[in-house]
């Protein structure tokens, strides 16, 4: 036990010089002004390193993000929650962008950016006929089941996976509050959502095509929308993208594909180009268009007519900048190859991370896909093992979490010079689970987990 103290204070009083103050007293103000301190849950200080973590930045280029006390980090987690693929502030896109922000971002005409994408989409995604936008993930998914509700003129919804905030998606906790435990997090209450929804969106299992056939058969005739994620951490087994498409067929049912965490990352346009299954529609936002605001609504001409039938409309979604951005985005994916150069760097780090887990004890397992790479720590206190290694590697210049999200900025340089890091973190983490002293290393609270409400 001496030994450890000893070594233990040896290695976590190192001297990393990380000025820390401004963003922890903004992120405090924040939570008073602001309902839970940010626009994005993901993005709470308290899913990283509660009290500790620096909450805001000043600029960011490349891998690399400043803070307001002047640290610089390199970004060895969210790469902006998945949507900055090319890196931070990438050069062509911004001069893309700034171009016609220079021409006039938005006009009584329209852009004819939106034309030359559509374009670019169709040729990209053959299958399909037109496109509508939005300018976020989540709208452009309500979008895609107005469209799909009003084609076939049935309310209810099957769904499978993680799909965003708005009432359609929420209301399947009204019928029963664990139905999206396994989908998005446990313990949302669906408060604020109509309990007129109640029975309207029903969750089916990844994977598993019978419980998609139950749900037709309990709810005959009245399911009209299936919607789900093509691939998460894990890809379909048993041709069930396959059975999904001939369920749907069959039961007359619009199939969409909400690819807005999975495309453009291990592909150029939709993962269900490399599954070998098509959608009715396909809906894409995030790295689509490199952090800028943007969100694509791809259909077939059938499905998509149908948005004439109903009334979808937004002031903004006719700017000028998410689809020129989108643009500038797509056309650098096809030229630099970036799918194969994200899963190199996932690749590395994903056997980094297990090589330095194995030489110091750690249990976890590497999930894919590379592009997403992600460690799952296999401990009943994870979530303190979780908060020591973003303490530490903070304090070495690491922005961090349990996956790391690649972009075309991270280079095998960066990976070499972070793993040097994780074994001296890791080294630290083995030694402390094994004399069960994680949680006394802690210099603050636990991150969370799930949906909590932040309190102060």
């Amino acid at each position: 036990m001496k030994s450890f103290g000893n070594k233990i204070k040896v290695m976590i009083n190192m001297k990393y010089e990380i000025k820390k103050g401004k963003g922890q007293e903004l992120w405090k103000k924040a939570k008073k002004l602001i309902p839970g301190g940010t626009q994005l849950l993901s993005k709470r200080s308290e899913m990283f390193l509660p009290d500790n973590w620096p909450s805001f930045y000043d600029h960011a280029k490349g891998v690399e993000i400043w803070d307001l006390d002047g640290n610089k980090y390199i970004d060895m987690s969210l790469m902006g929650v998945s949507a900055c693929t090319l890196g931070y502030a990438d050069d062509d896109v911004n001069k893309s962008v700034k171009a016609v922000i220079d021409k006039g971002s938005a006009a009584t005409l329209n852009p004819p950016e939106d034309v030359e994408l559509a374009e670019l989409l169709i040729k990209i995604h053959p299958w399909a006929g037109m496109v509508r936008y939005s300018r976020t993930g989540g709208e452009a998914v309500a979008i895609a089941i107005r469209i799909a509700r009003t084609h076939t003129k049935k309310d209810k919804i099957a769904f499978c996976g993680y799909h965003g905030w708005h009432d359609w998606y929420l209301a399947s906790n009204l019928a029963d509050d664990s139905n999206l435990d396994g989908n998005l997090m446990p313990g949302l209450e669906p408060r604020g959502v109509p309990r007129q929804l109640t029975n309207t969106t029903i969750p089916f299992e990844y994977n598993n095509i019978d419980s998609l056939k139950k749900l037709f058969e309990k709810h005959k005739g009245e399911i009209g929308v299936i919607i789900m994620e093509p691939l998460r951490h894990s890809g379909p087994e048993n041709d069930f993208l396959k059975k999904v498409r001939e369920e749907a067929d069959k039961q007359g049912a619009v199939l969409i594909f909400d690819e807005i965490s999975s495309a453009w990352k291990q592909n150029v346009g939709g993962v269900h180009l490399l599954l070998g299954v098509n959608p009715d529609i396909a809906v894409f936002s995030k790295a689509i268009s490199n952090g800028f605001p943007m969100g694509v609504v791809l259909g077939t001409s059938k499905v998509m007519d149908s948005a004439q039938d109903t009334f979808i409309s937004s002031t903004q979604w006719t700017e000028r900048i998410g689809p020129t951005a989108a643009i500038a985005t797509i056309k650098k994916m096809q030229e630099k190859n970036v799918p194969a150069h994200l899963k190199k760097i996932g690749t590395l780090i994903g056997d980094g991370w297990a090589k330095y887990a194995k030489k110091h004890g750690i249990k976890l397992k590497i999930l894919g896909p590379e592009a997403l790479v992600t460690f799952a720590l296999e401990y009943e206190n994870k979530l303190e093992i979780l908060t020591l290694y973003n303490q530490e590697m903070l304090k070495r210049g690491y922005l961090t979490s349990d996956h790391v999200f690649v972009s075309l900025a991270h280079t095998e340089k960066h990976v070499k010079e972070f793993l040097e890091k994780v074994d001296e973190v890791f080294e630290i983490i083995g030694k402390a689970i094994k004399d069960k002293k994680v949680k006394d290393l802690l210099e603050g609270p636990v991150v969370h987990r799930g949906f909590k409400r932040l309190v102060w």
